[in-house]
């Protein structure tokens, strides 16, 4: 999405750099608190293009990234993360990525299970590599978490006919072909299906790979309710019998 956004640009490395053209983006919503401390692990990790987009915060995220001298984009109003990924792939896209990170601004993600992701995709097995949590014999999802993301699993692969082991895990790799070819519409939280949806829908090869989920207090308390996730559930549905 573009035009409704100021963005100050401040990357300071080359883009060819050992990790290639990949562009991570972070959709980021409050996380002052957090957002330095996963942008400096991505850096350790040799990942340098990053783009971090300020949904609309009322905290200094916006001020907390920019510290960090990466590209910062905001949002002038929360419009949600399915929003702030669009907006964020298309910068990347704009800036000529050849892989795209989308990747959790509270810590959840680790930055060392990017190139295993990004493996599968530089090979050419698969357009989008989809991070699974439940892959891992040693998950440590709290349980009401688990039930949740189970039922979404089962809704998702009866609306899209696609069945993953985490179809909301918001750790993935997209080629540049790939995200070029996703459209995401749904501003909030129901764009982690549309994704699977429109991966089926464009016959894009996909291949889940295990990753590790650390769950916090901090992120615990950034996650959706169970009542939230039932509410996405019922937009998801309406909106497939609606189009």
């Amino acid at each position: 999405m573009v035009g409704d956004y100021l963005y100050n640009s401040r990357s300071v490395f080359d883009n060819k750099m050992k990790k290639g053209n990949v562009y991570v983006v972070i959709a980021a919503y409050n996380e002052d608190k957090s957002i330095g401390r996963v942008i400096k692990g991505l850096k350790r990790h040799g990942y340098r293009n990053i783009v971090v987009v300020d949904d609309g915060s009322k905290d200094k995220t916006f001020e907390a990234a920019l510290k960090e001298k990466v590209s910062v984009l905001k949002h002038l109003v929360n419009r949600g993360q399915g929003a702030s990924l669009e907006t964020g792939i298309d910068y990347a896209l704009s800036k000529s990525a050849d892989y795209i990170v989308t990747f959790d601004a509270d810590g959840q993600h680790h930055p060392e299970d990017i190139e295993s992701l990004l493996k599968v995709v530089k090979s050419g097995k698969a357009g989008v590599a989809l991070g699974s949590r439940f892959l891992k014999h040693d998950s440590n999802t709290p349980f009401m978490r688990r039930i949740v993301l189970k039922v979404g699993i089962l809704v998702v692969w009866f609306l899209c006919g696609i069945k993953l082991s985490d179809s909301h895990n918001g750790f993935r790799v997209f080629s540049r072909n790939a995200a070029q070819q996703i459209n995401i519409t749904s501003d909030r939280m129901e764009h982690a299906s549309q994704i699977v949806e429109e991966i089926h829908l464009k016959k894009i090869p996909y291949k889940e790979v295990p990753v590790t989920i650390t769950y916090s207090d901090y992120s615990k308390g950034k996650g959706q309710s169970g009542w939230n996730s039932i509410k996405i559930g019922l937009r998801m549905i309406f909106r497939r019998l609606t189009h």
